[in-house]
């Protein structure tokens, strides 16, 4: 996608997610979102594109730093609660209480039991969201590890990225086919009906915004939707099923 078509799409649906902002402020919705993926897999990108133009009043972003000794002691998901939306509200969370089927289970933060326990629960969590008028979508972004390793080289070399170089990005490429592991096992025991996998092809930075929008945007509805400008590509966005594996949209 070019600069200049890209910038014209992403306004057009920039637009549109007003439009539907509007509608949960009119209508006292709640919308959380929650973006997961590999290292340098593009969540900061993705989501200031999502909420650049929203009224900070009415959307924010949850990005949880490491837990406190309070937050270990107790019930896994407490921390994460509060956090959750409000009536008018969208959220959207930079990684989530995920981080314990992905980053926790492959550099061992937290214990086998704690993990078998998180994987028995999040169902149950996730259906009560659901369940309470939480209008809630899960992405994950995906990328290769060719495009992976790019990026991360990038980060090292530009004085302005090295913010985002953590230690556990440092041991991304070493822990790949952990965490491809962990990555699959958690989309096969937590894409729920009520509450599906949605995988991201980022390679491409600007294609895997703009169809996320389109997809978010396609699963929510609103006053003034354009429908045909949300027509967005399997390819790049596809619900979770094992045959994506059969057909390459799962980088291994």
């Amino acid at each position: 996608m070019q600069k200049k078509e890209y910038k014209e799409e992403l306004y057009k649906l920039q637009v549109e997610l007003v439009k539907f902002q509007k509608e949960v402020i009119a209508k006292d919705l709640k919308v959380c979102t929650i973006f997961e993926g590999r290292d340098s897999a593009g969540k900061d990108g993705m989501i200031k594109r999502f909420i650049e133009h929203l009224s900070p009043r009415d959307a924010r972003i949850v990005a949880l730093g490491v837990p406190s000794q309070k937050d270990q002691a107790s019930w896994y998901f407490q921390r994460f609660v509060p956090h959750l939306p409000s009536n008018q509200e969208i959220v959207f969370f930079n990684r989530s209480w995920y981080n314990r089927a992905g980053v926790e289970r492959v550099m061992e933060f937290s214990t086998k039991e704690d993990q078998k326990r998180f994987l028995e629960e999040v169902g149950s969590f996730e259906q009560m969201l659901t369940h309470s008028g939480i209008i809630f979508l899960k992405y994950y972004l995906d990328i290769s590890k060719n495009e992976q390793k790019k990026r991360l080289d990038d980060r090292k070399k530009d004085p302005l990225k090295q913010w985002k170089l953590s230690p556990i990005d440092a041991q991304a490429q070493k822990y790949w086919d952990a965490y491809s592991k962990a990555r699959d096992e958690m989309f096969e025991k937590t894409s729920f009906v009520f509450a599906p996998w949605y995988v991201v092809h980022t390679d491409d930075k600007k294609d895997a915004r703009i169809h996320a929008i389109k997809h978010f945007l396609s699963r929510v509805e609103y006053e003034g939707k354009d429908e045909k400008l949300l027509q967005y590509d399997h390819e790049i966005v596809c619900m979770f099923d094992p045959i994506c594996y059969k057909k390459g949209l799962i980088f291994q």
